[in-house]
């Protein structure tokens, strides 16, 4: 099963770059290349107050901010800090733009706006290309020439690297692998064999894709091995954070789809699915066979058992159990918040003392009942 590779539906912030005519740039004292603020705004769909002529090159927060900055406020708390601020401008809501004293770019979203611009004016630095001389590549693999293997990775035979990847210090790419276009593994990341990865794919260091799921028999109290047979499929635009690791199917395969956003630490059990465009925080752990839906967001450190669904547009707050399926969107929550110990203790208790008062109680709605 192979997923259809989509091209971006948005527009990335290098083609944004890419866009903007050489004209419309042009150099900030001390830093390089900048833009216009209306260039920006055209970019983002931004409405303009102020001077639409100032230069920007950088990106910093309100309270730090200086000239040449452009800044956001995406949250009422730091409403403050935008009446003092230096920036240039600030990216902002309407209901804000009375309280600025400087240009503003206005916004429906400013945190996604901060979040275009600064990928925009970020540092980026350039792919080199080719092999490098610790590598090992299989002659059986197949690099585009655009595509860069750096020191001491590994490529085994059958695997197949797209223009312009980037396959960082001592990754393994395992035989059979197929990675896409403009995809990014950072140092020691491991794809096991026959993992398929789309196209601009980022993984961070210490990944590991398409290990064993855990599938054992018991034989009589002995723990027997079951072959692990599929393999793991993910889509375009997937970001998957340092050491999370994806097991593969046992049978069919483990599927993350298009625009996945996973955190580090995060464990993926076999033949899970992941909807597009699903985010998932830090040390989640989901068990095999669940399946996840489109637009889920998963707070940390939530657990999700196996062999369950959750629906599309479901979001489960940090630390969240979930034992059963969630057939229907909306916000969920499990666990207890925090609280000092003595109360804890005593609210253990009585979390202990539940099924007896609650035998106590139908025992005397019976008796009212009688008379």
């Amino acid at each position: 099963m192979r997923i259809s590779r989509k091209a971006v539906s948005d527009g990335s912030a290098y083609s944004l770059a890419a866009r903007l005519s050489p004209d419309s740039q042009g150099q900030t004292e001390g830093r390089g290349l900048g833009y216009s603020l209306r260039d920006i705004a055209e970019e983002l769909g931004a409405q303009v107050h102020g001077d639409e002529n100032c230069r920007i090159d950088r990106v910093a927060t309100l309270a730090d901010a200086g000239q040449g900055s452009i800044s956001f406020l995406a949250n009422r708390r730091y409403r403050p800090q935008l009446l003092s601020t230096r920036a240039s401008a600030v990216i902002l809501e309407a209901e804000f733009l009375s309280a600025c004293p400087v240009a503003a770019l206005v916004v429906a979203n400013p945190y996604l706006g901060y979040a275009r611009v600064a990928a925009l004016l970020g540092p980026r630095q350039p792919v080199p290309q080719g092999v490098h001389p610790t590598a090992y590549v299989s002659d059986k693999a197949r690099l585009h020439p655009s595509a860069c293997i750096g020191p001491q990775a590994v490529v085994e035979d059958q695997a197949s690297v797209g223009a312009g990847s980037y396959i960082g210090p001592g990754c393994l790419v395992d035989r059979g692998v197929s990675i896409g276009e403009s995809c990014t593994l950072k140092a020691n990341v491991t794809i096991c064999h026959d993992v398929v990865i789309g196209d601009r794919a980022l993984l961070h260091p210490g990944v590991v894709i398409g290990a064993d799921g855990f599938g054992i028999a018991n034989d009589g109290g002995v723990w027997v091995k079951v072959p692990q047979l599929g393999t793991v499929i993910i889509a375009d635009d997937v970001e998957i954070g340092a050491n999370t690791t994806i097991d593969r199917g046992a049978l069919a395969d483990t599927v993350i789809e298009d625009g996945v956003k996973l955190d580090n630490l995060i464990q993926i059990g076999h033949n899970v699915r992941i909807g597009a465009h699903t985010a998932i925080a830090a040390g989640v752990a989901i068990g095999g066979s669940a399946i996840i839906g489109k637009r889920c967001t998963i707070g940390g450190a939530a657990s999700v058992a196996g062999h369950l669904e959750i629906a599309d547009d479901v979001h489960l707050t940090a630390t969240s159990a979930v034992p059963n399926t969630i057939s229907e969107p909306g916000l969920y929550s499990s666990g207890m918040p925090i609280q000092d110990n003595r109360t804890w203790r005593k609210n253990v208790i009585r979390m202990r003392q539940l099924d007896e008062m609650a035998k106590r109680l139908r025992k005397l709605e019976k008796k009212l009942d009688e008379k």
